[in-house]
């Protein structure tokens, strides 16, 4: 039997693989090697984001809101890295300003602000990101037309911005610039938002709406708008 020993590079994960009369060692990445993100494409009204696999995010398109998060209001009709984010592993585009979660579970936006959407406390747009006040433990995002959900490792989810038609399901309708707990809801798994509404699916199978009803986009068998979830 040949003894040769073969080292083979592996790029990807920066490490060796040795193999010695047909025994292989599987590579191992090094411990202080930087986590991959998947990357995605999403896009709002007029703008739209990358999120590359080294956790970056690039926009380009309108930005007259300071939605493509690069410090200007200057649209780009190429892609434009947003300023001082990185380890980010999602994004998500409402109308006019942008989101995003980062591996530590905080959730950062910028862009437009006029009913609170970027969660910082205030209605002043901001052409960079700025953390949402209060949130830790984020698992997933999603945006709507002005509002925003995220959804935490304990199964809750939070909304805040816009709430005209009871869509961040606080049993209010008034806006919020902070995230309020929808009510009523616990093991939650995944969220989805509409212009003006959203859903939640527990864990048990079963799926939760609350916001505009006008058409019965809740289903819940009424066309009646719910600012709790049915």
């Amino acid at each position: 039997m040949n003894k040769t020993c073969t080292r083979i590079a592996i790029t990807a994960l920066a490490t060796t693989t040795l193999a010695i009369g047909g025994l292989v060692a599987l590579p191992v990445a090094p411990a202080n090697a930087t986590p991959l993100v998947t990357p995605m494409v999403v896009q709002g009204n007029r703008h739209a984001l990358a999120l590359k696999a080294d956790g970056t995010v690039w926009g380009w398109g309108d930005n007259d809101y300071g939605q493509l998060g690069d410090g200007t209001n200057r649209a780009s009709n190429t892609p434009v890295q947003v300023k001082n984010l990185t380890g980010v592993k999602k994004i998500s585009a409402g109308h006019i300003y942008s989101l995003a979660l980062k591996t530590d579970g905080t959730v950062w936006a910028w862009g437009s602000n006029s009913d609170g959407e970027l969660g910082d406390g205030t209605t002043r747009d901001r052409g960079a990101p700025v953390r949402v006040r209060g949130l830790a433990n984020v698992t997933e995002i999603t945006t709507g037309f002005y509002s925003c959900y995220a959804l935490k490792s304990d199964g809750s989810i939070w909304a805040w911005g816009a709430n005209h038609y009871g869509q961040l399901g606080d049993g209010t309708n008034k806006t919020s610039n902070t995230p309020v707990r929808v009510k009523g809801l616990t093991g939650v798994t995944t969220l989805a938002a509409g212009w003006y509404y959203a859903f939640a699916l527990k864990a048990d199978g079963t799926a939760w709406g609350w916001g505009w009803n006008d058409i019965g986009q809740l289903g819940d068998g009424a066309n009646n708008d719910t600012n709790v979830p049915v």
